[in-house]
């Protein structure tokens, strides 16, 4: 036996409220199916009575502990860049941070959620038109997912926040990354919609505490291709009247899989199973 099949490994994730998360049942059960010994922790700030001022805190007892890494989630992903010690490029592109590996003393931090939205939309929807799109949401989840969608060869993005301060800064930063693209804050989101080809979905609406749609439903049209980062439900309100209208769509499953395959890789130096991974994933979720 290798030193990496007699030696325990094991990760967790920080953040508030985390109680229903899935990754650590994704994390154990492949590392399983590979004959890793490998234990996944939830630290919850919520649980644990702890903030985000807890951070230096929880990364020095994780290290202490002998964790290979820590998967992290709302509110800490930009917060804990201070405590790294490096930076993937992606997550310095991003300014946030999901997956910590802790190495020889040294923080290393990346970013998986984009590559998960990337693949799961290079699967879900090939060949799909990706002259214009738009997307609602400039918070944590639509960063990587305005990421990923520019990464896949997206022309022009439009994207549409509450706050409008944040869908300008978002276009700000994208229109710096990828200056090939046109990137703007929206204004007009009936005229947006006309001229896209889909929509992609990065707010909370249609989570169970928060239920509703997040664009009039007369907006859809069958031409449009829809993305949804929600995976709890995975049918979402959004999702529903999409498909009724005709759209194409995707989930937010496979967001949620894919940043776990991409963590998986980083935390234990092993090729995970991509699609047995998406499998557990829906046997949890069915």
């Amino acid at each position: 036996m290798t030193e990496t099949l007699l030696r325990p490994l094991k990760a967790g994730l920080i953040g508030a409220g985390i109680q229903a998360s899935l990754t650590p049942a994704m994390h154990m059960r492949e590392g399983a199916a590979q004959g890793l010994a490998y234990e996944y922790e939830l630290i919850d700030l919520s649980q644990r009575g702890a903030s985000p001022d807890d951070l230096p805190q929880l990364l020095r007892e994780a290290e202490q502990r002998g964790l290979c890494g820590l998967n992290i989630t709302h509110p800490c992903k930009q917060l804990v860049i201070p405590f790294l010690d490096e930076l993937s490029n992606e997550a310095r592109d991003l300014g946030a941070v999901n997956t910590v590996v802790l190495e020889e003393g040294r923080r290393i931090g990346h970013n998986t959620d984009w590559w998960g939205f990337a693949e799961s939309f290079r699967r879900g929807l090939p060949d799909v038109g990706l002259s214009h799109a738009v997307q609602l949401g400039a918070g944590g989840a639509g960063v990587a997912t305005a990421y990923a969608m520019l990464t896949l060869g997206l022309n022009s993005l439009a994207v549409f926040d509450r706050e409008a301060e944040r869908a300008e800064a978002l276009a700000s930063s994208m229109s710096a990354l990828f200056p090939q693209a046109q990137i703007v804050a929206g204004t007009d989101l009936p005229r947006a919609m006309q001229a896209a080809d889909g929509l992609i979905h990065a707010t909370p609406t249609g989570m169970a505490k928060y239920p509703g749609l997040p664009l009039p439903a007369e907006l859809l049209d069958q031409r449009h291709w829809v993305a949804e980062v929600v995976y709890f439900p995975l049918e979402t309100g959004l999702l529903a009247e999409a498909r009724r209208r005709g759209c194409k769509t995707l989930d937010g499953g496979g967001m949620a899989v894919f940043q776990a395959v991409g963590a998986f890789r980083l935390f234990t130096g092993r090729e995970p199973d991509a699609a047995r991974m998406l499998a557990h994933f829906n046997a949890l979720t069915a």
